[in-house]
């Protein structure tokens, strides 16, 4: 084969040049620094072995728990909080315990919901004492959407937490078989209001009760008699997870009852979950305030719609088997409590677990391959002596915009958008799924407004050099650094909807003279953790095209904390000038020669604050006069 003449010769850039700015060196062995927290996670996988089973057997009444749930889904139907069936099913609830010794306190307080408006909603608090102070809280909430029925959830939950009750009534005719359970912790039967809400009953109970200092652990029950297999939820409202050993405890019970291995959701899903804390089952509140908390259910990681959630579905079968899991399982707590307290953060990989600092660790190593590279890339532009402040004012403008797009938001959230408390939506709401056009429309507006402001000094107005793209790379690429710093300050397990970004964008000098496609496809992949999160979203808990929407109505409500908007502001502001320099429409911030006039809205600006400067310099005259 004859060899192309030098002139003909295809040359590659030399590392270090215009065309090769990233050290690719420097990237690739940085990425050794890796190994160690790999290796030390490898060590911290474990296997927590179960608590012991109680002695007696089980004395659930499936066929009763069946009879209740369908009585009370049919006598009460709606039962929305502060709704006519609602308080009928409290007056039911009392009367179903009352024949048995127990006491049953009513707890109520005020909630603002979606949709509904301000509504009273009730707790309703039945105690079991034992021996110690010390708390096992049994709970089920007992509300629902006001759309259907809600046999299976949460009737059956409702039906199943009135056996239990029953089985450890002090009265002797309260427990099948005749005899009652005595127990060595104090048991708390709790009904709650809300739970089809964001778990807003949970969440009162978890903060205002006097039992919830002496909670050492929370079994929750929730749409029991439902087709599919028993499953286990453990997200909370923080990136923690229950005692390992009370879920490991918990997969053991229905093992032995049902012959079936508990359903844990995906490895993926618990760091989804831990990178961003969500749930829409009741144990969320309680894991957030560290307490050891899990959901027993036999629907999927969304609860089941209202709309086909009929009597004629439940399945007494598994009414039964997972009602008799619940009560050994309270058994085995009640032998080991001790061992199942509080919580941590870890992952799940069938029946080991890797811990949730090693997962940290290796998520911060993982940024310093990224970290070093783009700092030797400022190195180099200093060496160099191209100038970054341009491109930094650049991105400050855009960073300016989005500060403003996350006020408008915040306005509208204030006014309209953010009404509720701040827990996650119920997906059968309107709120949740209904986009409001018209108030979407004036937010696009008054965006638009913003940018017509700030586009003056982001318009390329002449050629471009390679070396002020370069500074424009640079910049964005230190304030992506910059952003995931203040990710690993706030929550290191986010890193994961970050990481793809840092990885993919540190490559954008590299590729920024090779054909367009291949620029958009790298500047692409970099949205594929953000990606990650509006899909888990979109499938896990079907909301399809409306996951976008809700994930914004979480934040209009509050339940995404201030800070994490400001840190995705200054994350799009970013990615916004790493865009125009992919489609080639970047611009430096233009210096005083080279700026625009001021438009209308800027010299309008200009004049009211000119106006009152001169207002208070005349108020600051007068006043030295006087």
């Amino acid at each position: 084969m004859t060899a192309l003449p030098p002139s003909q010769a295809r040359r590659r850039p030399r590392p270090g040049s215009l065309a090769r700015p990233v050290n690719g060196r420097l990237y690739r062995g940085t990425w050794l620094l890796v190994a160690l927290p790999l290796l030390v996670t490898a060590f911290t996988v474990a296997r927590p072995g179960p608590l012991p089973a109680p002695v007696l057997p089980p004395v659930f009444d499936g066929a009763s728990a069946m009879q209740l749930a369908r009585d009370l889904s049919t006598a009460h139907p709606d039962r929305s909080p502060g709704s006519e069936g609602s308080r009928a099913s409290v007056a039911w609830l009392e009367q179903q315990l009352e024949p048995y010794g127990m006491s049953v306190r009513e707890d109520r307080f005020e909630a603002s919901i979606p949709d509904l408006g301000r509504r009273e909603l009730v707790n309703l608090v039945a105690v079991s004492p034992g021996r110690s102070n010390q708390t096992i809280v049994i709970m089920a909430h007992r509300d629902n959407a006001g759309t259907g029925p809600g046999a299976n959830d949460n009737a059956s939950g409702t039906a199943a937490l009135i056996e239990l009750a029953r089985s450890y009534a002090p009265t002797t005719s309260g427990a099948a078989g005749g005899r009652a359970i005595g127990t060595t912790n104090t048991l708390v039967f709790l009904s709650t209001d809300g739970g089809a809400f964001g778990g807003l009953g949970a969440a009162h109970f978890a903060r205002e009760s006097p039992y919830r200092n002496r909670t050492v652990a929370v079994v929750n029950l929730a749409a029991l008699a439902g087709q599919g297999p028993p499953r286990i939820e453990i997200a909370g409202d923080r990136p923690r997870s229950p005692a390992a050993v009370l879920v490991r405890t918990a997969a053991a019970r229905v093992l032995e009852q049902t012959g079936r291995e508990l359903v844990r959701p995906r490895a993926i899903g618990q760091l989804i979950d831990l990178g961003f804390p969500f749930t829409l089952y009741e144990q969320g509140p309680f894991v957030g305030r560290g307490l050891s908390a899990i959901t027993l259910t036999t629907a999927g990681p969304r609860p089941p719609s209202s709309f086909t959630d009929t009597p004629e579905r439940l399945d007494e079968q598994r009414l039964t088997e997972v009602g008799r899991s619940a009560q050994v399982l309270i058994g085995s707590l009640d032998l080991g409590l001790e061992l199942a307290r509080g919580t941590q953060s870890y992952v799940f990989l069938g029946s080991r677990f890797v811990r949730g600092w090693a997962i940290q660790l290796s998520l911060v190593a993982a940024l310093l391959p990224f970290l070093f590279a783009a700092i030797d890339l400022f190195a180099r532009c200093r060496r160099r002596h191209i100038r970054i402040a341009p491109a930094l004012r650049s991105l400050r403008s855009r960073l300016f915009f989005w500060l403003w797009v996350t006020l408008v938001f915040v306005a509208f959230s204030l006014v309209s958008w953010g009404e509720g408390e701040a827990r996650p939506l119920s997906p059968e709401s309107a709120a949740a799924t209904q986009w409001p056009r018209w108030s979407l429309v004036a937010f696009g507006l008054l965006a638009l407004a913003g940018w017509l402001v700030a586009r003056d000094r982001l318009l390329p107005r002449r050629p471009v050099t390679p070396e002020e793209e370069l500074a424009g790379h640079t910049a964005a690429l230190l304030a992506l650094g910059v952003v995931a710093l203040l990710v690993v300050a706030t929550n290191p397990f986010a890193l994961l909807f970050v990481l793809p970004a840092l990885h993919a964008w540190l490559w954008l000098p590299q590729v920024h003279l090779r054909p367009v496609w291949v620029r958009a496809g790298v500047f692409v992949a970099g949205f594929s953790g953000p990606l990650l999160l509006l899909l888990s979203f979109a499938r896990r808990f079907e909301l399809g095209l409306d996951a976008p929407w809700y994930i914004a109505k979480l934040a209009a409500v509050g339940y995404v904390e201030p800070p994490a908007l400001l840190v995705m502001s200054a994350w799009v502001a970013a990615a916004a000038q790493l865009a125009t320099l992919t489609a080639g429409r970047y611009a430096p911030y233009p210096a005083p020669a080279e700026r625009p006039p001021r438009g209308p809205i800027r010299s309008l600006v200009r004049a009211l604050l000119l106006i009152a400067v001169r207002r208070r310099d005349a108020a600051a005259r007068r006043a030295a006069v006087g």
